[in-house]
């Protein structure tokens, strides 16, 4: 796919979005395939395997049909009825043309879903509120190299690139297998050090193609995925522009996320700032941030957000096991208390907070003297509130 193309590699930049996505406790997905009785290919090493995948024919498109199962969150993370195929697990189809344009769809008892999305911008329509979500993408740049005329990177680049990640990640050979009826190598790769909760994450691609076939997410100590959106029938071949230029329902409900290229540490004529003083300064409000927190060290504190009202931000520890703390005056626009409110609550030194936990991390949000709290991490409820808890 041209989209896909302009990437230094296909497969290993979507290792790498799979493992960012977990850190940032996104909605990672893994899209899976039940193997057995189809054509497996020779075994490669990982570099060799990856090498030819990217170098063989592109599709003019692809169409699949899919099954979808979340298991990120447990019994009593969310309150009332969560009614969003997002949430709770669907099946459908998806859909995708040459020029990087796409649609997924999602049915399930508790509500259907839909994604579309091109090079400009994505919206996700949640039929169970009636809402679409739409954001706008950041323009993709060309880089020297880069471009529909480029080919595939060398096999030395590739092996250079193996070894830079192996310091961080460990990765397996290519492992033959065979996903929705064709050839293809399986990789896994887990966090050396301060993998927070997750445990592995695993990518499957067509051999011949090197179209992704298979991405799974495991938290720390599960056999089975956080996450799964399995491909059981895949084809290729030209997909009409109609396929994915599907609109939402008169009425629906719009709210516009804005522009996801936008970077925080833009202000909108107040000046970011990093540094413990220099944050205090800026804030207009007391900022917490003491040495250590649940055992991490502070890392990182400086100023965030747009408008003239500051919000800070506070890193403890490193890579995905890092422990986040966002602080900002009670009131100021676009406080978290508003999207986290529905949450189940608990108890932060007697004041009235709101969890969600997840398998692969959780979030709380509270407000103490006059300033809303939000902290996130990569580990569990009971280590997250006892971060809470000292944080004064």
């Amino acid at each position: 796919m041209k989209l896909l193309r302009t990437l230094p590699t296909r497969l290993l930049a979507l290792l790498l979005v799979a493992v960012a996505a977990v850190a940032a406790g996104a909605a990672a997905i893994a899209v899976a395939a039940s193997g057995g009785g189809g054509p497996t290919p020779p075994p490669k090493p990982l570099a060799r395997a990856i090498h030819d995948a990217v170098a063989g024919p592109e599709p003019s498109g692809i169409t699949a049909r899919i099954t979808f199962t979340n298991r990120l969150f447990p019994s009593g993370a969310l309150l009332g009825n969560v009614g969003s195929a997002l949430m709770s697990g669907a099946s459908g189809r998806l859909w995708i043309t040459n020029d990087g344009a796409g649609r997924l769809e999602l049915q399930s008892n508790a509500g259907d879903a839909q994604v579309v999305w091109n090079a400009k911008r994505v919206s996700v329509y949640d039929a169970s509120s009636n809402t679409v979500y739409r954001a706008t993408l950041p323009r993709h740049t060309k880089h020297d190299g880069a471009g529909k005329n480029a080919g595939p990177p060398a096999l030395s680049e590739i092996g250079d690139f193996l070894a830079k990640l192996g310091d961080q990640a460990a990765l397996s050979g290519a492992e033959p297998s065979d996903v929705a009826g064709h050839a293809a190598y399986r990789v896994s790769i887990s966090p050396k050090h301060d993998g927070g909760l997750l445990g592995k994450a695993q990518l499957a691609w067509d051999a011949a193609r090197g179209i992704p076939l298979d991405v799974a997410i495991y938290a720390q100590g599960s056999s089975s995925p956080v996450l799964e959106l399995k491909a059981t029938q895949i084809s290729y071949g030209r997909v009409p522009a109609s396929d994915v230029a599907i609109s939402p329902p008169r009425g629906a409900k719009t709210i516009d996320l804005g522009s996801v290229a936008k970077e925080a540490g833009h202000s909108g004529g107040s000046k970011a700032v990093s540094g413990l003083a220099a944050a205090r300064a800026a804030a207009g409000f007391p900022v917490v941030a003491p040495d250590t927190l649940v055992g991490l060290p502070r890392r990182d504190v400086r100023t965030v957000g747009t408008g003239h009202s500051k919000t800070v931000l506070v890193v403890y520890g490193r890579g995905l096991g890092a422990l986040v703390v966002v602080e900002r005056k009670a009131g100021s626009q676009g406080q978290p208390s508003g999207m986290l409110s529905s949450l189940p609550k608990i108890s932060v030194d007697g004041l009235t907070g709101h969890e969600l936990a997840t398998q692969l991390g959780t979030v709380i949000q509270w407000r103490r003297a006059g300033v809303d709290y939000v902290l996130a991490g990569s580990l569990p409820s009971a280590a997250a509130e006892a971060a809470a808890r000292d944080l004064r």
